[in-house]
């Protein structure tokens, strides 16, 4: 046995044991998320259950478990119908089931407000759009939503003309802001102009808004009138709904169509409903940008700080003292970064700028409030002991002879720095980069604290001048799980919603690592010798 130990094999079978538990551990979480993030875009039967009591109720089947205080198997129900019911799900015991069916006329509403509506189409309310030839109700609302949806572009048109007024019109506010605090006698002149020329803006802006509301005011008629499974009628403005199905009647193409669209809709629109429904494309924005930004910041000043360590200080005791502190904040908690990011960047750095550049705007900070560009530089600060270390060991491995060999042939230490180091300590550079990557985009405690917000009304990043807008707050997916999960008034409808945005901050994780991965592949494949 002694002899068995000594060759090391025992050693080897635990450390393969030990991965292939943390691949198992990983595959399992990966599973799950995508399991329960994918499955929930799938249009599920609506079934029908009649209950012992006489009570009917009507929802997607969700789960299945024991009952904990009986012992009897119950079921869990999506019954949707929030602003009827006042809950989105039920628990019902099978012992109380009578019966189940399937009806097919059985429709799912999305509905801008309020959640999904489940129930059965009754009639729709929409003679001045469709023919009165059309006499079947479901037919009658295909018809009705397509000659809604031109009217619904123009409505959508008037508001992003809204927007560009709204827009211009709080420069010039600005502006007149500033023309005020610097003197309001000697430029009453350019007040009175740009005044004049805000209030154009004004009143464009007003008319669009008495157009838009005019026209919602008319569609607002156009209604489609339902009933639940109890008998209940309620009626659904058309412009309210944003998808109808009855998935009960759809064949396998029809449901494979619907899941694409709600993968789209996931992917580039807002999110609705206290971001439990809709799209997460801010947060997904949000998430790439600081990422990006934070790379941006972070890579080069760690590189320049390991290069310096490495290659041109002396080893004396202050750079060992360096080197430790270096190492030691890599592992300071990063809310306490965060909480430093609060104060030198956002009330330091930002108020500062607002008192040099903008004094006028000091009761509404532009950079002495947290953004994204303050939580950039709050995550480099918190990525950049990362991305020194690895450069530092990468550089550390190059042979003393080839540093030895460059400088024999005339070469300068700089050149031999930027032409053979650099370049051969790339892959380890790139290693940092990866690590600190996939850190930063999973904080969320330091983001909290300097810029990151549960829901923001414009992106960083639009057609605007300066188009980059670094002053502004921005959505991320790390705090979506956070606010959707914990924050949310209505925990079960929230789930779902979780599990998505996990799984799309994984994946975002594993593609910017993969490239980083891939990049690093190619330049080892390259500069790799034979003294390594």
């Amino acid at each position: 046995m002694k002899t068995y130990l000594k060759t090391g094999e025992p050693y080897v079978l635990l450390t393969g044991a030990g991965l292939a538990i943390v691949m198992i551990m990983t595959m399992t979480l990966i599973g799950v998320v995508m399991t329960n993030g994918l499955g929930y875009f799938w249009p599920r039967e609506l079934v029908r259950y009649e209950l012992k009591d006489g009570t009917i109720a009507l929802g997607e089947l969700m789960a299945t478990e024991k009952n904990p205080i009986n012992g009897t198997r119950r079921i869990q129900i999506k019954v949707s119908n929030r602003d009827v019911l006042g809950q989105d799900f039920r628990w019902l015991d099978e012992s109380e089931i009578v019966t189940r069916s399937i009806p097919q006329d059985a429709v799912l509403v999305e509905r801008r407000e309020n959640g999904n509506y489940v129930g059965f189409l009754k009639s729709v309310q929409a003679d001045r759009l469709i023919p009165e030839t059309a006499s079947e109700p479901w037919q009658r609302l295909s018809l009705a939503r397509k000659a809604l949806t031109p009217r619904l572009e123009t409505i959508q048109k008037l508001k992003d003309s809204m927007s560009d007024l709204n827009f211009s019109a709080e420069r010039l506010r600005l502006k007149l802001l500033k023309l005020e605090y610097n003197g309001r006698q000697q430029n009453s002149a350019s007040i009175t102009e740009l005044s004049a020329s805000r209030d154009d803006l004004l009143t464009r802006f007003n008319t669009l808004n008495e157009q838009m509301s005019s026209q919602q005011s008319d569609l607002g008629r156009f209604k489609a009138e339902l009933v639940d499974a109890s008998g209940g009628a309620k009626e659904v403005a058309l412009t309210e709904i944003i998808r109808i199905q009855r998935p009960n009647a759809m064949s396998l193409f029809e449901k494979t169509a619907a899941y694409a669209g709600r993968i789209r809709e996931l992917l580039l629109d807002d999110p609705r409903e206290s971001n439990t429904e809709g799209g997460l494309f801010p947060a997904i924005f949000g998430t790439v940008m600081m990422v990006l930004l934070m790379s941006v910041f972070s890579l080069p000043f760690g590189v320049i700080a390991a290069v310096y360590l490495r290659e041109y200080a002396h080893d004396g005791l202050l750079t060992r003292l360096v080197r430790i502190a270096v190492n030691n904040l890599a592992g300071v908690p990063s809310i306490v970064y965060g909480v430093f990011g609060l104060g030198f960047f956002v009330y330091g750095i930002g108020g500062s700028l607002d008192k040099l550049f903008f004094p006028e705007r000091i009761a509404t900070p532009t950079f002495g409030t947290g953004g994204i560009l303050w939580s950039s530089l709050t995550l480099a600060l918190l990525t950049v002991p990362v991305v020194i270390i690895a450069t530092e060991e990468s550089l550390a491995s190059i042979p003393r002879g080839i540093r030895e060999g460059s400088l024999a042939l005339g070469a300068t230490k700089f050149q031999t720095l930027i032409k053979i180091l650099l370049p051969m300590a790339t892959p380890g550079i790139m290693t940092g980069l990866v690590l600190s990557m996939a850190r930063a985009a999973g904080e969320v405690a330091p983001l909290m604290i300097v810029g990151v917000v549960k829901l923001a009304p414009t992106l960083p990043f639009d057609g605007h001048f300066p188009f980059f807008h670094m002053d502004r707050k921005f959505m991320h997916l790390g705090f979506h799980i956070f606010d959707v999960g914990f924050q949310s008034p209505n925990v079960e409808a929230a789930k779902p919603m979780v599990y998505v945005t996990t799984m799309l901050l994984i994946a975002i994780v594993i593609i910017a690592s993969s490239v980083a991965i891939h990049l690093r592949t190619k330049m080892r494949k390259r500069y790799i010798t034979s003294n390594f």
